[in-house]
């Protein structure tokens, strides 16, 4: 299985993003080639082998030319001055108007529209509500009647559809990040100075798992282009995985922080033999043992460790009816199970066979619910993920709440495809 890991620990933005993601070593005219598709006009992208903090990596910058040429000068000295990504991210979307006039409906044609993907499509409109609700939130506004400078400039669309391409380029079944640091103090908009996190950012936190680590960095680290990439395409968030790194790419931001000012990539792949392994199969004909006795059988059987257990109905010689009794349980634990068989039924005798069995990845995570956190069990295979929340905690709550369990579960479910 491939593995993305994003290691955040200057922050994260769009341009940093891409940056990291080319540094992997996506074939430069094989992104152009799909950012083509987009058919947006009016911008050139610059690709540049560079080292920073004495570090190997790559610049991502979009430049905006005809039209645009005398506006972008503006934008790219103002980025340098106060942040490492887009000095609009932080500009309320009515001040901009007039030159950036898309909301997430124009963006949401622009894709649609456009040759790419249906993954890069899906994955870079998601990435575009993420921003869109957030701004619509801070403003105070309904999304539809919001003109997000953030979402419409040529930059931030460059830079998310950007994002996108690589990682489907990639070919990556599960991406995973730590938790992203972020700096303090203020950076100035056209309103004066704002907090740091900034409020889109502080807006996209709410309600998620994603802990913010703050550095000794008086500015910005985490922009909202960034966070919204970081949201829609991550499933977990923690340490880096085991894995074995097969290659590591850094994308660097453009400002100066006094230290390295970089997002750095790992892409890693786990062995095939981690979902593969072999384990015993037992089996015994029981003709006459009660359900009582046989209960009591798999409850032990569990007890020394099985790993599954299981009852069929059989027809035996002259047509008695029977049980089939399955175990599967590890190899090395087969003369424990075959003594609680022996032990707790009637059998006098039993049948093995060593069997392959294929797994599926598996890894925890805990939703927020509005009837509290709820842990669910996440299961991958080839790319497709499937949520179960856990059994225990939704019947807790339901007891607790006096609410049909069917509401909490359907409430974990909600809330991990919402996240």
């Amino acid at each position: 299985m491939k593995i993305l890991y994003f290691d955040c620990f200057s922050g994260i933005s769009g341009d940093m993003t891409v940056g990291a993601l080319l540094d992997l070593g996506i074939d430069k005219d094989d992104f152009q080639s799909e950012l083509q598709k987009l058919n947006l006009h009016g911008f050139t992208t610059e690709i540049n082998k560079t080292v920073k903090n004495a570090i190997s990596g790559t610049d991502f910058d979009v430049r905006l030319v005809e039209a645009h040429e005398h506006e972008h000068e503006h934008e790219h000295e103002h980025k340098h001055e106060h942040q490492h990504e887009h000095q609009h991210e932080h500009q309320p979307e009515h001040e901009h108007q007039q030159t950036h006039g898309r909301n997430l409906h124009d963006i949401t044609v622009l894709i649609e529209n456009s040759e790419l993907s249906k993954n890069i499509k899906k994955m870079a409109l998601a990435v575009f509500n993420e921003i869109g609700q957030a701004e619509a939130k801070v403003h105070g506004k309904d999304i539809s009647e919001v003109h997000f400078h953030e979402v419409g400039a040529i930059d931030s669309i460059v830079d998310i559809v950007g994002a996108a391409i690589c990682i489907n380029l990639l070919g990556v079944e599960h991406i995973i990040s730590s938790h992203p640091s972020e700096g303090h103090g203020f950076v100035k908009c056209q309103h004066g100075l704002i907090p740091v996190p900034v409020p889109a950012v502080i807006q996209m936190l709410e309600g998620t798992t994603i802990q913010l680590q703050i550095r000794d960095i008086a500015t910005e680290l985490i922009t909202p282009t960034g966070l919204g990439i970081l949201k829609t395409v991550v499933s977990t968030f923690g340490s880096v995985p085991q894995m074995k790194i097969i290659k590591t790419g850094y994308g660097f931001g453009k400002k100066d922080t006094g230290s390295l000012n970089a997002l750095r990539v790992f892409l890693g792949e786990t062995d095939d033999s981690d979902n593969k392994d072999e384990v015993t199969l037992i089996e015994a004909n029981i003709d006459d043992s009660t359900a009582e006795e046989l209960g009591f059988a798999m409850e032990e059987l569990f007890e020394a460790g099985a790993l599954d257990v299981w009852f069929s109905p059989i027809q035996m010689k002259k047509n008695r009816p029977a049980t089939l009794i399955s175990v599967l349980c590890d190899n090395s634990i087969l003369p424990e199970i075959l003594n609680s068989l022996f032990k707790n039924t009637a059998t006098i005798g039993v049948r093995t066979s060593v069997v392959k069995r294929y797994k599926k990845e598996r890894w925890f995570e805990t939703v927020q619910t509005p009837y509290g956190d709820i842990k669910v069990k996440l299961s991958s295979w080839d790319g497709m993920v499937k949520c179960s929340p856990e059994f225990e905690d939704c019947k807790r709550i339901a007891a607790e709440k006096s609410i049909p369990l069917r509401v909490i579960l359907q409430a974990a479910l909600t809330a991990w495809e919402q996240k």
